[in-house]
């Protein structure tokens, strides 16, 4: 089973700091990292080699957290502990600090665009979520300030093809927010991790969506129409969400990151247990109760916390991983009975 996620190379991408947080662009030929080091790397292939193609350092004073591509890959943005949120333009190989986004109280935990590009996400240890909405002149301007969480929140992600949007807190829950009549709402809070929910994924469809937490467990919730006599809806027509599937057992420590391959469907998982995990859905799998099998099991993926997994979006069954050892690493994952 480990031989099914071969470790394809190892780089220092962060010295002397930890690597947070990975994004891949949308065509898959670019990937960029963020660290403690108050940078954010840009990384591209030349031959069977990654290299380091940009290092963007006068944007942020204090740990880059997160970074998010937009949909159409020419901006890149970067969420930082001093409060503010970068926005790069690429301009050939060269990226550029065009604008940068103030009004959270404190450190900026995660940043995601929305699948139009026309809105961004923001999210912060103040207990905030910001919505920002993007012009054609790519003026930034944050249209609603969402306070549904009672703690930290530490990530948010768009749907795949909706303007729906997903948070995890350090309260236990995960929130989604749709608008409604030119402000943004709270229509979904989903409640059953015991600790902290560290990261967020949905899958292709969008139809699922996966939470990751400090309570060692992967949980899986499943969007139900309303009327499906399978869930309650939330309000007036909202979809609901139910949790159809845990994943425990598998975990000794943390669980940081889960990210869901937009190509084959694997799960992937990041730990504290220095680990990387990679899970697929049993053939033959009950849809309202599925169940998941661990097809790649990596136990010492790095020397320190894995804080990351992200897969390519073009490129089946690339995977790279990151860590508090302040590397990069990339992986190919190839299950024995083929994908």
């Amino acid at each position: 089973m480990k031989d099914s996620l071969v470790l394809l190379s190892r780089i220092l991408a962060h010295p002397d700091s930890r690597c947070w947080f990975l994004a891949w662009n949308p065509a898959g030929t670019l990937l960029a990292s963020c660290g403690g080091d108050r940078s954010v790397r840009i990384w591209g292939r030349e031959g069977d080699s990654w290299i380091c193609k940009s290092v963007l350092c006068e944007g942020h004073q204090r740990t880059v957290r997160k970074v998010a591509w937009s949909p159409c890959g020419n901006y890149l943005a970067s969420a930082s502990f001093d409060a503010t949120t970068c926005i790069w333009k690429k301009k050939n190989a060269d990226f550029e600090c065009v604008t940068t986004l103030e009004g959270h109280e404190n450190e900026v935990k995660s940043v995601a665009w929305a699948p139009s590009g026309n809105l961004l996400a923001t999210c912060s240890r103040d207990k905030s979520v910001w919505v920002w909405e993007v012009d054609e002149e790519d003026e930034y301007e944050c249209v609603s300030v969402l306070n549904s969480h009672t703690q930290d929140v530490k990530h948010v992600v768009w749907h795949p093809s909706q303007e729906l949007l997903a948070s995890a807190s350090y309260d236990d829950t995960v929130k989604l927010y749709r608008e409604e009549e030119d402000d943004w709402v709270c229509c979904a809070t989903l409640e059953g991790h015991e600790s902290t929910v560290w990261s967020l994924a949905f899958d292709p469809s969008g139809q699922r969506l996966a939470s990751c937490s400090d309570d060692r467990t992967v949980r899986i919730w499943h969007q139900y129409l309303p009327g499906n006599e399978q869930g309650v809806a939330c309000s007036g027509s909202d979809p609901s969400w139910k949790c159809i599937c845990t994943l425990s057992g598998f975990h000794s420590r943390t669980i940081y990151d889960v990210a869901w391959c937009q190509l084959t469907g694997a799960l992937a998982t990041a730990c504290g247990d220095d680990a990387i995990r990679v899970f697929e859905e049993d053939p033959g799998s009950d849809l309202q109760q599925p169940t998941f099998s661990v097809t790649a099991h990596v136990p010492q993926a790095h020397s320190q916390d894995v804080n990351c997994v992200a897969w390519n979006p073009k490129e089946r069954g690339l995977l790279a991983s990151c860590s508090d050892d302040g590397e990069l690493a990339f992986w190919k994952y190839q299950p024995s009975e083929g994908l």
